[in-house]
C-alpha cells in the first residue's frame, strides 16, 4: 500500500523535495519556509520546536502534474474521468487490526505539529485533519477535511461547513448526543485527495480513495468508537464533537483573506495514537498550491462534465489559483452556435454553486496563461452581449464581498462570434527554417 513515505520518496527522486536542516519555530517561521518551497514548486520536510522528534512535511502536491503522477494519468480528461468514476463506483476496503498499526501516544494536542501560519490567525492550527464519522441511523460513513484550532491540551474547535459532517453532527445533536469521531493525519496524498472530494451523501470517501488506488487502501477500526481509518496514517485521534460551540477563527483561508470568527463545535479528544512506522506529519499552508488543487480539482471535474453536455467540446477547465481554486472558473470550448458560450456559463454555475465568476474563451486560448485570457477579454468581449449577471444568488462563505452568503455572479463570454473568426485572427511570425 502506498503511504506518505512513498510519496516523499517519489518527490525526492524527482528533485522536488527540500530537506530543511534547521529546527523551525511553529510561529510563522515554518509557514514562511513552506511558502518559499511552494514558490519553487517543491515539497518541504522539516522539524519544529512545537513537537520534538516529529518530522513535518508540506506541499506534497506541488503541481497539477504531480497530482496526475500520483493517479497514473496523463491528461486533464483522464484525471476528471478517474475522479468521477471513483465517486460513482467506490470500492470497499479490506480491514485489518488497529493494534497491528497503531499504539497509544501520551502526547497532548499541544505537543503535535499544529502551526501558527499567518499573522491574523487565532492560534495554532491543524490543517490536514481528516474527520471520519458515522451517521447515527444508517451504516453510512463520511470522511472530510476540517481545520482544528487548539483550545487546550485535549480540546479543539473545528470549522464544520454545512455539508455532510455537519448533517451527521446535527443528527446527533437533535438527540442531545455527542458525535463520535476519529481524526487522522498524513495518509498517502491520494487518500487525502479522496477526503477532499464531495461525492453524494452515503458514499464513503475512503472507498473513493480506494478506487483511485486500485483497491490497495486498507482500513482498521478505532478501539473506542469502531470507526474505520486508513492503516497508513502518522497519527489517529479519537474524540467527541460536543454539544457546545466556541469561538473559532479568524483564519487565513484559500483566498488569503481572513475567515471570520464563528461559533463552531468544541471537540474533546480522548485518545491519541501514533503509527508503529515512523511517518512524517502532513500540514497544509492555506492559499498555496496544495490547498488550491485539493479544493478545486473535484469541482473542475464537475464543471467539465456539466459543460460538456451543452457544447460540442470542452478543451480545458481551470479554477484559478487567485480565486482559491474555488470562485473563478476559466473554460475553453468549441462552439456550434453563438448561444453555446452562454449555456456553458450557466452549466458551470449549476455544477459548482460556489462559483462567483465564469470566463469562457475559445479553444485557441491557453487558459493556463493569464495574458492570453486577458487578450481574449480585451479583443473578443463586447459587454452589451457578452456579460451575464445573476443577481442576489448564493455565494461561497469564503467570499468577503458576500452579504449573508448572497451576492451577484458574473459570466464573461470572450468567444469569437460564429463565422467571424477571420476578424479575430492573432498575428504570428512564421518559422523561417
Amino acid at each position: 500500500m502506498p503511504d506518505i513515505i512513498s510519496a516523499i520518496k517519489l518527490l525526492e527522486d524527482m528533485g522536488l523535495l527540500i530537506r530543511e536542516p534547521r529546527i523551525l519555530s511553529w510561529r510563522f517561521e515554518a509557514a514562511k519556509a513552506i511558502e518559499k518551497a511552494d514558490s519553487l514548486g517543491k515539497a518541504i520536510i522539516f522539524r519544529s520546536n512545537c513537537c520534538d522528534g516529529i518530522d513535518i512535511v508540506s506541499n506534497l502536491i506541488p503541481s497539477r502534474e504531480i497530482l496526475k503522477n500520483y493517479l497514473g494519468v496523463k491528461s486533464d480528461e483522464e484525471l476528471y474521468l478517474k475522479l468521477t468514476n471513483a465517486m460513482d463506483n467506490p470500492a470497499r476496503c479490506s480491514e485489518e487490526s488497529f493494534g497491528d498499526h497503531y499504539i497509544e501516544d501520551n502526547r497532548s494536542l499541544e505537543e503535535l505539529p499544529a502551526l501558527h501560519f499567518y499573522e491574523g490567525d487565532a492560534g495554532r492550527y491543524f490543517t490536514s485533519s481528516i474527520f471520519i464519522a458515522r451517521d447515527p441511523d444508517q451504516e453510512i460513513y463520511n470522511a472530510s477535511i476540517h481545520r482544528i484550532l487548539i483550545k487546550g491540551r485535549m480540546t479543539g474547535a473545528a470549522r464544520i461547513v454545512p455539508r455532510h459532517l455537519r448533517k451527521i453532527i446535527d443528527a446527533y445533536r437533535s438527540r442531545n448526543k455527542e458525535t463520535p469521531i476519529a481524526v487522522c493525519f498524513s495518509p498517502h496524498p491520494v487518500v487525502f485527495l479522496g477526503a477532499a472530494l464531495q461525492p453524494r451523501y452515503g458514499v464513503f470517501e475512503m472507498e473513493v480513495a480506494n478506487k483511485l488506488l486500485s483497491g490497495s487502501l486498507r482500513l482498521c477500526r478505532t478501539p473506542i468508537h469502531n470507526l474505520p481509518v486508513p492503516c497508513e496514517c502518522s497519527h489517529v485521534l479519537e474524540g467527541r464533537v460536543t454539544l457546545e460551540d466556541v469561538e473559532e477563527g479568524p483564519f487565513a483561508d484559500a483566498l488569503l483573506t481572513y475567515d471570520s470568527i464563528r461559533m463552531e463545535p468544541l471537540i474533546v479528544f480522548d485518545k491519541i495514537y501514533r503509527s508503529k512506522v515512523d511517518r512524517p506529519f502532513h500540514t497544509v499552508l492555506a492559499g498555496r498550491t496544495e490547498h488550491v488543487l485539493l479544493m478545486g480539482i473535484g469541482k473542475e471535474a464537475d464543471i467539465y462534465y456539466s459543460v460538456s453536455r451543452v457544447v460540442r467540446r470542452v478543451y480545458k477547465v481551470r479554477l484559478t489559483r487567485a480565486s482559491g481554486g474555488w470562485l473563478h472558473a476559466l473554460i475553453s470550448i468549441e462552439k456550434s452556435v453563438d448561444g453555446d458560450s452562454k449555456n456553458a456559463i450557466l452549466a458551470a454555475f449549476a455544477a459548482h454553486p460556489s462559483l462567483k465568476i465564469v470566463t469562457v474563451v475559445d479553444g485557441d486560448i491557453d487558459i493556463d496563461n493569464p495574458e492570453e485570457v486577458e487578450w481574449a477579454i480585451a479583443t473578443r468581449l463586447q459587454a452589451s452581449r457578452g456579460i451575464v449577471i445573476i443577481k442576489e444568488a448564493r455565494l461561497s462563505s469564503l467570499d468577503p464581498s458576500a452579504r449573508n452568503g448572497i451576492g451577484d455572479k458574473l459570466g464573461i463570454d470572450a468567444t469569437v462570434p460564429i463565422g467571424e473568426r477571420h476578424r479575430y485572427r492573432r498575428a504570428r511570425i512564421p518559422d523561417t527554417k
